[in-house]
């Protein structure tokens, strides 16, 4: 059964990497001792991308053996972490209700989620008429899909892929993603 809250897919707005840069504050100075980064990743980490209004944010761990630590201090900051929701080596957290709308994801550096996030936002940043195309995609998906968030992910997988293909990914990385992207 599709999830039935509604899908939004609005105009870029600049004050999207303000909102990442408060919620990043906290939790870098939380993850300082073990975090490598804390990135903006997601559609709204892209200059001029129409996106669903949620601010996605990727904290970088050097390896598995972080995973734990990034857990317990996370908490103490009110998120709740919920698993890796069937992408290895990428962890998901619940935020606190009084904040922004935000996905919170703890990724082990060199991880195919990791670097799945990272080459799409780049490759986005670098190549306007993408940025063009995919608002595009995005905005005709939602109003095909509006309620139905697994029609909505479908509908955008094969441009992703494409993209990750020109940015080199190997032919099994893509299948891996693609099986993630498109799983119920």
């Amino acid at each position: 059964m599709p999830n039935q809250r509604r899908i939004f897919v609005v105009d870029y707005d600049p004050t999207w990497p303000l909102t990442f840069a408060a919620l990043r504050a906290p939790i870098f100075e939380v993850l300082r001792n073990i975090a490598s980064a804390v990135e903006h990743v997601g559609s709204t980490s892209v200059p001029g991308l129409a996106a669903k209004p949620t601010v996605d944010i990727d904290v970088v761990l050097p390896s598995r053996a972080e995973i734990p630590a990034a857990i317990e201090k996370l908490a103490t900051l009110g998120y709740v972490h919920c698993g890796d929701l069937g992408i290895p080596e990428r962890e998901a957290f619940y935020g606190p209700a009084n904040l922004p709308t935000h996905n919170l994801y703890a990724c082990v550096q060199g991880s195919v989620a990791l670097a799945n996030h990272l080459a799409i936002r780049d490759h986005l940043r670098r190549n306007p008429s993408a940025v063009t195309a995919y608002g595009q995609l995005k905005k005709q998906l939602a109003d095909q899909f509006p309620t139905d968030m697994d029609g909505y992910g479908a509908g955008k997988t094969a441009f992703l892929l494409e993209m990750l293909k020109k940015e080199g990914f190997s032919d099994a990385a893509i299948r891996a993603i693609r099986d993630a992207n498109l799983k119920k």
